[in-house]
């Protein structure tokens, strides 16, 4: 009984820590940067540098469009430069729209690379197998996918080009013990070459691998499942296929578990690891930079100690300068003729349901039906961007429902595994405010106007409320307060416009403008 209960203050302690490092992330305009530069769901992230330009990914699992591109000029200031899979299909059609299966599945981790002048992104779909796409830009566009391995269980690829131009995959076989091989590929990196497959490394759960050679070693990172939970290392040998006879741990253990990134050297010889904290929380796992030292040849994490392991740090000196920096993408007006890249949709979207064009200025969703009746989470063409753990997060959308019919529902939501909606339902001519929370509907008034205006506001510990107004002025609180989920530590919440119709009608909501302020 002691045990747990000095336990649960361990638990207590950590948990008020890491909250106390959500008041301040991300730059802070004094020359240092605050942990976690992105508060958000980033994970499984990778980096590489192209000259003075930095270029991040992140598996989005079952979005679409899928793997997320970051840019950055300083590591710490990110934009969302675009996605490398515009269309989920290429893998499954089961993420399709009128299927929508496959929940926490899709777009897992990956690597991004830079070879011969051109872009290269590798990752699994734990069904499905191993793949590869690549472009001469970064914007794109992205050639179709390309199946390396036709077998489920795998995960966390990475290529590496050896100096003599021979290309290899390394991944983890997960469904086998997590057994770690290294691939031969031919030279551009988009077929594994048969019989060419070496078993380099296996523990009790290893997996998140990159491969590097740096000075004269081939260093493979890799992060293990140890009795003090998720953990990184790197091993390393004179040679790319081992034996990898000397290994190290990277950093003690730290909140919310930083395991999973990539490496890289800014243009000043500087050493940054980007790593996501490995233990979800409602917005994800959010991502963080840590500064490396070299210890006789090992990579340290954050601050170094006497026995070479590193230490979380939560704030540190940036890397460098971007007088241009701008907060990452939230916000948007619906002005553009193609879709603003925070935007994700829930699984594969029906294109004939959404339009940017038939009334510009707005987002026009035509009503769906539901696969499930009232399963929110099956619903098709669901749009959907990240939340961030803010202090104070105020995200506010304005509806005009000018156009919906009978049956038809027009809804904000904050969706993980309880989804939360504030929105208005039509019956006949009658429009009607409502609230759904855990499969609870609390109706509200009627609305006589055609514009409606909702707002989300949350803390940094996710204890979220709704708003309503009927002027865009003075906003009044309807439903109950609530705790933000998201789904089952593989993807953290999203905020969520949809339309929705049970008996299919032909009725539409036009989405005026979302705005959300993400400065810090």
């Amino acid at each position: 009984m002691l045990k747990a209960f000095y336990a649960f203050l361990l638990f207590l302690t950590l948990t008020i820590q890491v909250l106390a490092q959500s008041a301040k992330w991300g730059d802070q305009h004094n020359g240092t940067y605050a942990n976690p530069i992105l508060p958000g769901d980033f994970h499984d992230p990778d980096i590489i540098r192209v000259g003075a330009d930095y270029y991040c990914i992140s598996g989005t699992i079952n979005l679409s469009p899928g793997m997320v591109i970051l840019t950055s000029k300083d590591l710490v200031n990110w934009k969302i430069a675009g996605h490398a899979v515009d269309n989920l299909t290429q893998i499954s059609a089961q993420y399709n729209y009128d299927k929508m299966q496959g929940a926490s599945r899709g777009i897992w981790a990956g690597a991004i690379r830079y070879h011969d002048n051109k872009f290269y992104v590798y990752f699994t779909d734990p069904d499905y197998g191993i793949f590869v796409t690549s472009a001469t830009k970064i914007s794109g566009p992205w050639k179709p996918l390309i199946p390396l391995l036709n077998a489920p269980g795998w995960d966390d690829p990475c290529p590496f080009w050896d100096d003599n131009g021979q290309a290899y995959l390394v991944a983890t076989n997960f469904a086998d013990g997590y057994k770690i091989h290294l691939f031969k590929m031919d030279a551009g990196g988009e077929r594994l070459l048969p019989g060419m497959d070496q078993l380099i490394h296996q523990g009790k759960g290893s997996e998140a691998n990159k491969l590097y050679k740096i000075k004269n070693y081939y260093y493979h990172f890799y992060s293990e499942v140890t009795p003090e939970g998720r953990m990184p290392f790197m091993e390393r040998s004179a040679n790319i296929a081992g034996p990898y006879l000397e290994h190290r741990q990277l950093i003690h253990k730290a909140d919310h578990e930083p395991n999973q990134g990539g490496l890289v050297q800014t243009e000043k010889g500087d050493w940054y690891f980007l790593t996501h904290h490995g233990v979800s929380q409602w917005d994800g796992r959010e991502l963080s930079l840590l500064p490396v030292t070299w210890d006789k040849d090992w990579p340290v994490w954050g601050t170094s100690g006497k026995d070479g392991i590193g230490s979380m740090v939560w704030t540190a000196k940036k890397p460098g300068t971007d007088l241009t920096a701008e907060p990452i993408q939230a916000s948007d007006d619906f002005g553009g003729k193609t879709l603003a890249p925070q935007w994700e949709w829930y699984y594969q979207p029906n294109n004939d349901k959404w339009s940017l064009t038939e009334r510009p200025g707005y987002l026009r969703l035509y009503s769906s039906k539901a696969l499930e009746p009232r399963v929110v989470t099956k619903i098709p063409n669901i749009i959907t961007q990240r939340t961030l753990r803010l202090q104070h997060s105020i995200a506010s959308v304005k509806f005009d429902m000018a156009h919906m019919t009978d049956g038809q529902i027009a809804a904000f939501c904050l969706l993980g595994k309880s989804p939360v909606t504030i929105g208005v339902i039509q019956s006949g001519n009658t429009r009607r405010l409502y609230f759904n929370a855990a499969g609870k509907t609390t109706d509200g008034q009627e609305i006589e106007i055609a514009n409606v205006w909702f707002r989300a506001t949350w803390d940094a510990n996710g204890l979220a409320h709704f708003l309503y107004s009927t002027d865009g002025v003075n906003y009044d609180n309807f439903g109950e307060p609530f705790t933000i989920t998201n789904f089952d530590n593989n993807l953290g919440a999203r905020l969520a416009i949809y339309t929705v119709d049970e008996n299919a009608g032909t009725g539409f909501l036009d989405v005026d403008w979302f705005h959300y302020n993400v400065e810090n």
